[in-house]
């Protein structure tokens, strides 16, 4: 399978899109589940793309950053990965084997464009000393641009040159037991990151539902949909019985409803 130069156009401006996603965080489209739909759209192949950015999306659950530590670029992996399934035909185990290590390869990407990125920075605190807003607008521009490109560049370069044989080819360099530790790899990632999410979102008055899909979905056949619809009406159903939940009036009105009270009581007794 050979990109035509509109595809390649295409993966470049969304590639570009990505990784100032993933430091905007506004539409998450660096999610994987995002960024490897919008490929395989763009390659012709939506279902693959569709497929592989769930399984990436439950590997990546876990990460973020911490600090100043910078987790593995999901971005970027989520792209160079679909690119080199779908072109390669390849199934979803060897996606993620091969977007694990894209993505620490991202993480070090991403260290250094943030490197590079504080120059632009320094130079925004220069101008703000002389009320340069239109010079200050532009420099943080810039510095997003450098993410852009942080994604952009390698995805271009992987979709300008890539070919079925030579993915097929990289693959069958890699031994077997190599590829097969990243798939279980990329399983145990996929508890880890599903556990601290859970961790993040453990409160107690909230478990019983919990429990309740797990249930469900052990003794009734529910496809994801329906989990979806009844999740959905169990949560509009809670919101409105808790009391927690419902709209108190302000002091303000409270005291304009008792002050008009007042008024009506001195007009009946007049």
């Amino acid at each position: 399978m050979e990109l035509s130069v509109i595809q390649i156009i295409l993966i470049f401006i969304f590639s570009a899109i990505s990784g100032m996603g993933s430091v905007l965080d506004e539409f998450q489209t660096h999610r994987p589940l995002i960024a490897c739909t919008v490929i395989g759209l763009i390659l012709g192949d939506l279902t693959t793309g569709i497929i592989l950015g769930g399984t990436l999306e439950l590997i990546a659950l876990g990460w973020m950053n911490i600090g100043a530590a910078q987790s593995p670029d999901s971005a970027l992996a989520s792209i160079i990965s679909t690119i080199l399934v779908v072109v390669g035909q390849q199934d979803i185990q060897a996606g993620i084997a091969i977007a694990l290590p894209v993505a620490a390869a991202g993480q070090v990407l991403t260290v250094i464009a943030r490197t590079i990125t504080v120059a632009f920075q320094h130079a925004a605190d220069r101008e703000a000393e002389k009320a340069a807003f239109n010079k200050i607008i532009f420099l943080h521009f810039s510095a997003l641009f450098v993410q852009a490109l942080r994604v952009a560049i390698p995805a271009t370069i992987v979709a300008m040159f890539v070919s079925a044989e030579m993915v097929n080819t990289m693959l069958s360099m890699i031994p077997d037991v190599v590829t097969g530790g990243l798939a279980v790899a990329g399983g145990f990632i996929v508890v880890v990151g599903y556990a601290m999410v859970l961790n993040m979102m453990s409160v107690k008055y909230l478990m019983p539902f919990f429990y309740l899909g797990f249930v469900l979905g052990g003794y009734l056949e529910f496809s994801l949909l329906s989990f979806g619809v009844v999740g959905l009406i169990t949560a509009l159903i809670y919101v409105q019985l808790n009391p927690n939940f419902k709209k108190q009036p302000l002091e303000s009105e409270t005291g304009n409803l008792a002050t008009a009270g007042f008024v009506a009581d001195d007009e009946l007794d007049d």
